[in-house]
C-alpha cells in the first residue's frame, strides 16, 4: 500500500541530502497504463542498436547490453526524486556521430568517446553539486532559452526529414501514424469527445502505445517493413564481452589520453547546451502541469537533475559508453506522462508513479523478446514518431518562453542557427544578439506576446 499525500503536498519521500528516494508502491502507485505503454515504446530505445553496430562496430547483444544498463539508470531519476522519464540527447547524436567519425572505427573510436561521455558527466557532476546548475537555468535571457528548445525541435524534426532518412524509408507508415499519434496528444477536439466515451477516454489514457500497435500492423500491409517474426524467450545482453572488449576496462580499449578530453570539448560543451534545453523544457513541462493539479506540489531541482545524468554519463562511459549519451529528458513521453496526469487524480495518483512506471515497462520490454522481435521491424517509424512529437512540443514551449516581439525574433534565429550549424554556434549567436538588440532597451517599448499570468 502506498503512502498517501495530504491535499497540496510533495509526494512522501525518504530525505538523503540533494535527494529524495521514492520507493515504488511504498511512496508512489504503480501505474499500469505507462508500464504497459512502456513495454511497446521500448521499440524507440532500442533504435540505439543500430547506431551502435553501425558507428563503433558492436555485435547485436554487446549493444543490447549496453541499451539494458541505459534502461536500469534510468530508473534513477523517479527514485532519487526527479518527477521526469529521462532519455537520449537526441539533438546531440549527429554532432557526435560526426565528431567520432574523425577517429578509425576500433580502439581510438571507443577512446573518443568514453572521453566525450566521461567529460560530459563530470561537467554536468560538477555544475549540480556546486548548486550553479540551477543558476544557469535561472540567469539565461528568455529569448536564448526560447531560441535554444526551439532550435533542438527543429533539429529533431530534420533527423526524421533529411533527405535519404527515416521519412523516405516509411513515408506513408509515418504520415499516418504521427499524424494520429497529434490528434490523440493535442487535439482539443479529441479532448473532448474522450470525456463522453468511455473506450475512447481509455485510449487517450495509453498516450502513444496505439501509435506503435498501429506500426506494427500498418508498415507491412503498405509494404514498408517485413511482418514480425515473434520469438520466444529471453533476450541475452552480452554484458561479459561488453566489459572485457569494449570498455576501458579491458586491454583492448585502454584509457584514454589526455589530449582526447581536450579535443572533446567543444563537443561537451555543445551536448551540454541540449542537455541545457531539456532541462529548460522540463521546467517548463512540470510548470504546466502544476495548474491542473493543485493536489500535488512537484519539486523540480536542476541541481538534483544534473547530478542524477551528471552520474549516468559517468558510470556509462567506464560500464557501457553509449553514443545517444544520458540525457535528463524524454520530451515526447514527458509530454504524454503529463497530459495523463493533468486528467486528474483518478487518471494518475502522482506523476512520479507515471515516470516511474513508464521506465519500468521499457526495461522490462527490452529482456522480453517476444517485445524485441515484435518491435523490430518499426524501430524507425518508432523513432520518427518520438522524434517529431519532441518537435512539436519543443517548438510549442520555446515560442511560449518568448516573452516580447524581440524575443521571439532572436529566439528564431537562434533556433535556425543550432538546428542547422550545431549548439555552440547557436549559443554565441543568441549572446550577440541578445546584447546589440537589448543593449539599453526600454522594457515598456517591448511588444508583450504572452501574459504568463493569465496563460
Amino acid at each position: 500500500m502506498s503512502m498517501k499525500r495530504e491535499f497540496g503536498k510533495e509526494q512522501p519521500f525518504i530525505p538523503a541530502g540533494p535527494f529524495k528516494i521514492r520507493v515504488p508502491g511504498i511512496h508512489y502507485k504503480f501505474e499500469w497504463p505507462d508500464y504497459i505503454q512502456g513495454l511497446l515504446m521500448c521499440a524507440v530505445c532500442l533504435g540505439a542498436i543500430p547506431m551502435l553496430q553501425e558507428y563503433l562496430g558492436m555485435p547485436f547483444e554487446v549493444a543490447m547490453a549496453v541499451v539494458v544498463l541505459n534502461g536500469i539508470f534510468y530508473c534513477a531519476h523517479v527514485f532519487l526524486g526527479d518527477p521526469v522519464v529521462p532519455g537520449w540527447v537526441t539533438p546531440a547524436i549527429p554532432l557526435l556521430i560526426l565528431y567520432i567519425s574523425d577517429y578509425a572505427i576500433g580502439p581510438q573510436r571507443m577512446q573518443a568517446l568514453i572521453a566525450f561521455e566521461m567529460s560530459l558527466g563530470i561537467l554536468a557532476f560538477v555544475l549540480g553539486i556546486t548548486g550553479l546548475g540551477k543558476k544557469i537555468v535561472h540567469i539565461v535571457p528568455n529569448a536564448m532559452q526560447a531560441g535554444i528548445i526551439m532550435g533542438s525541435g527543429i533539429a529533431a524534426i530534420n533527423i526524421i526529414f533529411v533527405k535519404g532518412a527515416r521519412f523516405d524509408q516509411f513515408p506513408i507508415s509515418i504520415v499516418v501514424c504521427v499524424g494520429i499519434g497529434f490528434y490523440l496528444l493535442f487535439s482539443n477536439h479529441f479532448k473532448s469527445i474522450c470525456n463522453k466515451n468511455k473506450f475512447l477516454k481509455i485510449i487517450s489514457n495509453l498516450g502513444i502505445l496505439p501509435v506503435i500497435a498501429l506500426a506494427i500492423i500498418l508498415a507491412p500491409l503498405v509494404g514498408e517493413t517485413a511482418w514480425p517474426k515473434v520469438e520466444w524467450g529471453i533476450t541475452k545482453p552480452a554484458f561479459g564481452v561488453l566489459w572485457t572488449q569494449w570498455t576501458f576496462l579491458s586491454g583492448n580499449i585502454g584509457f584514454p589520453p589526455i589530449k582526447m578530453f581536450i579535443n572533446a570539448l567543444p563537443m561537451v560543451v555543445s551536448a551540454y547546451i541540449v542537455l541545457f534545453g531539456d532541462m529548460l523544457q522540463s521546467q517548463a513541462l512540470i510548470q504546466d502541469c502544476k495548474k491542473d493539479r493543485p493536489d500535488e506540489l512537484i519539486d523540480y531541482d536542476p541541481n538534483r537533475s544534473h547530478i542524477i545524468f551528471g552520474l549516468r554519463n559517468m558510470l556509462m562511459s567506464v560500464i557501457g559508453p553509449d553514443l545517444t549519451m544520458c540525457g535528463p529528458l524524454w520530451a515526447a513521453i514527458q509530454v504524454v506522462i503529463c497530459e495523463r496526469y493533468k486528467h486528474g487524480k483518478e487518471s494518475m495518483d502522482s506523476i512520479f508513479g507515471g515516470a516511474a512506471s513508464f521506465r519500468f515497462g521499457t526495461l522490462t520490454g527490452y529482456l522480453l523478446l517476444p517485445i524485441v522481435s515484435l518491435c523490430k521491424p518499426i524501430l524507425g517509424i518508432a523513432l520518427a514518431s518520438t522524434m517529431l512529437i519532441q518537435g512539436y512540443v519543443s517548438i510549442r514551449v520555446g515560442v511560449m518562453k518568448a516573452r516580447t516581439a524581440n524575443d521571439l525574433g532572436i529566439a528564431g534565429i537562434i533556433a535556425a542557427i543550432v538546428a542547422t550549424r550545431g549548439a555552440a554556434w547557436g549559443l554565441a549567436a543568441g549572446i550577440v544578439l541578445c546584447i546589440l538588440i537589448n543593449l539599453g532597451n526600454k522594457p515598456e517599448l517591448d511588444v508583450i506576446l504572452f501574459d504568463k499570468e493569465k496563460i
